[in-house]
């Protein structure tokens, strides 16, 4: 009998939508069902990286582009709603045309909103169950909840009680969604080995502040002195490192190098998207976070974070070297106890419930 092929689709924001996915897609097959995955743009790129012998497909990009002055975040991104409108459009024909084509006989879409089916069963993974966009949340909110409704299932990577990692972004005080909490996720593990860095940067997000986040910090650490690792973010068709006096810069990594690299990094310094935060707590460790100027998601995880005595943060253009020194005041993340995600559970979704 033919394995059922399910449809992984992550959104191509930055890289966590895409890595956050890789347990999914493991999980998929270790129960016996064919992942089939579908993106674009870097994200596209980093899963051929990781699943070189899986049926991986490109669906029409977003194009989203953000704008270099973090205050003019919203205006930029209501200029591209028609582009965003049209891409979702042609994300959804080319999911009908593939559904038939392929076989497919479910489908995970984690924010794809055109990523979806009446003909086959469906599960929305996000951690935005409110969607914070300053003084427009309401609106944003309710046509995220329409896309979701579109599915049979919305699976939040978190845990449903308190302390949490999402906070408001994944409970809300009203909801009627079919929500699923299925614990946070990580493709990385915890590892007991000797400290190798005093400091790993990480990067990642959409353009351009991705690259000027890269060239402040670059210029910040021209006075730092531990021995610092710094992987860019930018995924090439070939890895490349150079190391400069104390520092080592990688433009990627790949997972069993990342994995390595966080456990014998004592500091992480970053962005304070979701992804790496369910990373840092899985590792147990301490860091610093810069959050993407304009993105309130990251902007509010970054206050929850340092208000519950966990991490403390800066503005990307407040930031100096200097402000490394407060980590020793915050207890840093710590792994969830929660129940292992009961994967057969959720996957009976694409077996008939």
């Amino acid at each position: 009998m033919q394995n059922k092929k399910i449809l992984v689709t992550p959104l191509n924001w930055g890289l966590g939508h895409a890595t956050r996915c890789i347990p999914v897609i493991e999980a998929l097959e270790y129960h016996g069902f064919e992942p089939v995955i579908a993106s674009d743009g870097v994200a596209l790129e980093l899963l051929k990286k990781e699943f070189p012998d899986k049926k991986i497909l490109e669906l029409p990009s977003y194009k989203i582009e953000y704008a270099k002055n973090g205050s003019l975040f919203k205006l930029k991104m209501f200029f591209q709603i028609p582009n965003m409108i049209k891409a979702v459009r042609n994300e959804n024909k080319t999911v009908k045309k593939w559904i038939k084509e392929y076989g497919i006989s479910g489908i995970i879409s984690d924010n794809r909103m055109g990523v979806y089916s009446r003909k086959v069963p469906s599960a929305f993974m996000t951690h935005q169950l409110n969607v914070l966009t300053g003084n427009t949340t309401w609106f944003t909110t309710q046509i995220h909840r329409i896309f979701i409704n579109k599915h049979k299932q919305c699976w939040v990577p978190d845990v449903a009680t308190s302390p949490n990692l999402t906070g408001k972004l994944g409970h809300p005080e009203n909801c009627s969604l079919k929500v699923k909490y299925i614990g946070p996720l990580s493709r990385l593990n915890k590892k007991c080995i000797p400290k190798k860095h005093d400091l790993m940067v990480i990067l990642s997000g959409p353009e351009p502040q991705r690259t000027m986040l890269e060239e402040r910090l670059k210029e910040e650490l021209k006075s730092y002195q531990g021995e610092t690792l710094f992987v860019r973010g930018v995924i090439d068709g070939e890895q490349t490192s150079v190391t400069e006096n104390n520092i080592t810069y990688y433009n990627f990594m790949g997972r069993e190098e990342l994995e390595q690299a966080f456990n014998e990094s004592e500091l992480i310094l970053c962005r304070s998207g979701y992804t790496t935060i369910m990373d840092l707590a899985k590792l147990g460790k301490k860091a610093f976070f810069i959050p993407t100027p304009g993105q309130y998601e990251q902007e509010y995880l970054a206050q929850k974070l340092k208000k519950s005595g966990l991490v403390p943060y800066a503005s990307q253009d407040e930031f100096t070297i200097k402000d490394l020194e407060q980590v020793e005041e915050y207890k840093g993340l710590k792994n969830i106890d929660t129940e292992e995600v009961t994967w057969k559970d959720l996957f009976s979704l694409f077996e008939g419930e």
